[in-house]
């Protein structure tokens, strides 16, 4: 195999286990900063709440695409990300200097450079590094926000969802398209040479159909980090260390997904990440959990 097949092949499920772990060591501050997205966890309302912001947002980007509005596009998932850097900072920054006004400046500063790095220097290598951070951040916040049950459900829903939206409709397809023309930093991206460059190259065509770069939504990291981080925080059952056997269960599932579907996704075609990323992380959930009953 070739360093353009081997790279994704090792890339992508390292940076899925960073997510996971990154996620579980965010919970810690998070929580105690109180920085969470449901009030009641155990609520299954939250996931219809979930999925309709979900929707709105998919909804909203696909229409700007279809009117070509790059620059409210830009503007909208700026302002997304600056946000979500704002939480993931406040929760170390609460850590580290506590609920101060210094902390609070630090947080500020530190949200619009990263911001600001991700779109004035959007390389490669700085897009999947700072990536990584907002899909552990959202991941956690998430995470510990959501009970056990509701997450299975959204992560169920979601799989569904995002098979029906790559295979039949297609408008996932879509957006990723425009996301990626407009070099949007919600993508993780994995070079298939070494001398690859996002910035002067882009997501070219090279060869026949074939892509210069592997690519990989944000959200099918996201997704079943959640599961591992709720699986941590409310099942408080046998642990290796600071994970729990239920959530390095999810942890081991969702990395088998990944690979799944990398031996397909290594031939050249688009697929729905989610349907055997969060299946594998459910049944891997559910090993864990059963394990820990015996």
């Amino acid at each position: 195999m070739n360093f353009g097949k081997i790279m994704p092949l090792l890339a992508m499920p390292v940076m899925l286990v960073i997510v996971e772990l990154g996620a579980i060591l965010l919970s810690i501050p998070f929580l105690n900063a109180g920085i969470v997205a449901f009030e009641n966890p155990e609520s299954l309302f939250n996931v219809l709440i979930f999925i309709v912001i979900l929707l709105m947002f998919t909804g909203l980007l696909l229409l700007l695409i279809r009117y070509k509005a790059e620059r409210v596009i830009q503007a909208v998932i700026g302002i997304s990300i600056f946000f979500t850097f704002v939480y993931i900072f406040t929760g170390i920054m609460y850590v580290l200097l506590g609920d101060t006004l210094v902390a609070s400046g630090v947080t500020l500063v530190a949200s619009v450079l990263a911001t600001a790095v991700l779109y004035l220097y959007p390389e490669w290598y700085i897009l999947d590094t700072l990536g990584l951070l907002i899909a552990a951040g959202a991941a956690s916040i998430f995470g510990i926000s959501l009970d056990v049950i509701p997450v299975v459900l959204l992560l169920a829903a979601l799989a569904v969802y995002d098979a029906i939206s790559v295979y039949r409709t297609k408008h996932m397809l879509t957006l990723a398209e425009g996301v990626v023309n407009l070099k949007s930093p919600i993508l993780f991206i994995v070079p298939k040479k070494k001398d690859y460059s996002y910035r002067r190259d882009g997501i070219e065509t090279v060869g026949e159909g074939e892509r210069s770069a592997f690519l990989i939504g944000m959200g099918d990291l996201i997704m079943p980090s959640i599961l591992v981080v709720s699986a941590n925080v409310y099942t408080a059952t046998v642990r290796l260390g600071p994970i729990s056997v239920p959530a390095l269960g999810a942890m081991i599932g969702s990395v088998l997904g990944l690979i799944f579907l990398l031996s397909y996704v290594i031939k050249g075609k688009p697929q729905a990440g989610l349907p055997p990323i969060n299946g594998g992380a459910i049944i891997g959930f559910l090993i864990g959990y059963l394990i820990t009953l015996i």
